[in-house]
């Protein structure tokens, strides 16, 4: 088993998609399989920099908009040492949002563009499959909880959708959208089919460097 490494999987789509219980469904299912599997959510919270940001989304305190942009990214970045060393050693990481919700958000505001948005997260390291839960906002609406965090409104959610829309449009990541609107259980097997198959695909290919081509011109 040596050398074979772990896939880098990001489930990302609008709030309230059922990311958070498709990741924690998918891990379960990888482990009950014998492949090695653990779930990390973005940003992560119980760190220096995630407390801020926590605070931020919970309403609690105000941040420059640039300055949130980075904070995100920093918070992705920091964990990079970590996710590395798990993928070499064979485990398979299930990631709950990524740096395409980072640019999707923050590119979401007035006054931003998505290229400035990428630019601090090229060279995280780069997904082996991203899959988009597709949900229409206003039904993203009706589920549970939905509205109290920072950037849950149904327009703004809607502008969000586009900024993935576009974001889909780069050749050089490999995106599957899902259909969200169905039952959890089919959610579930469409994202394990497609997570079994770049896994066998990962284990003998170097991981690769994010929208590091993209931008380069």
């Amino acid at each position: 088993m040596a050398g074979k490494r772990g896939a880098l999987i990001v489930l990302e789509g609008v709030d309230r998609a059922g990311k958070t219980t498709q990741c924690s469904k998918l891990v379960q299912a990888l482990q009950q399989s014998g492949r090695p599997a653990e779930m990390m959510r973005f940003p992560d919270r119980t760190t220096t920099i995630g407390q801020l940001i926590g605070a931020y989304l919970e309403n609690k305190s105000d941040l420059e908009d640039h300055t949130v942009h980075l904070l995100f990214s920093a918070n992705r970045w920091e964990m990079v040492p970590l996710m590395k060393k798990k993928l070499e050693q064979g485990i398979n990481l299930v990631v709950d949002r990524y740096a395409f919700s980072g640019v999707a958000f923050t590119s979401a505001k007035p006054g931003f563009r998505l290229d400035w948005c990428m630019q601090p997260d090229v060279g995280l390291p780069k997904p082996d499959l991203v899959m988009f839960l597709q949900l229409n906002p206003a039904e993203a609406a009706l589920r549970g909880q939905f509205g109290q965090e920072r950037y849950e409104t149904s327009v703004f959610q809607r502008t969000v959708q586009q900024r993935f829309e576009q974001l889909m449009k780069d050749q050089t990541v490999n995106w599957q959208v899902i259909d969200a609107a169905q039952n959890i259980e089919n959610v579930h097997k469409d994202i394990t089919a497609h997570s079994l198959n770049a896994i066998n695909k990962a284990q003998n290919l170097p991981l690769g460097e994010l929208w590091s081509e993209t931008l380069k011109n």
